[in-house]
């Protein structure tokens, strides 16, 4: 299996993982997005909290350029320390929800 199969595969498994620990209910369902054509995966949250819309994308990863990106994370988990313990090296996982400045400060890629 080449690198990218394993990183679509390494992504979609730890969605899965997190997204069946969300607490979704009748009003608010959990989604998981993945489009393997253009490499962009999501954990959302879409319905309604009473009178309110819940509209939120928990995490979202890319592969971009043989990287992965992490674009949005509203956890408390950590899914590029996940992602290093499944196999990828820290130097393929791109922090792009931190400005390009301070990539290179980070124990991950750049770009």
């Amino acid at each position: 299996m080449d690198k990218i199969a394993k990183y679509r595969e390494y992504i979609q498994t730890l969605l899965t993982n997190y997204a069946n620990d969300d607490v979704s209910n009748e009003q608010v369902e959990t989604q998981l997005i993945f489009d393997t054509e253009r490499d962009h995966y999501q954990w959302m949250n879409v319905g309604w909290q009473q009178f309110n819309r819940v509209y939120r994308c928990v995490i979202h990863l890319d592969i971009k350029n043989g990287k992965i990106w992490l674009q949005q994370n509203l956890t408390d988990q950590n899914p590029a320390e996940e992602l290093v313990k499944m196999g990828v090296p820290k130097d393929d996982i791109v922090l792009g929800l931190q400005p390009p400045y301070k990539r290179q400060y980070t124990d991950y890629g750049v770009a």
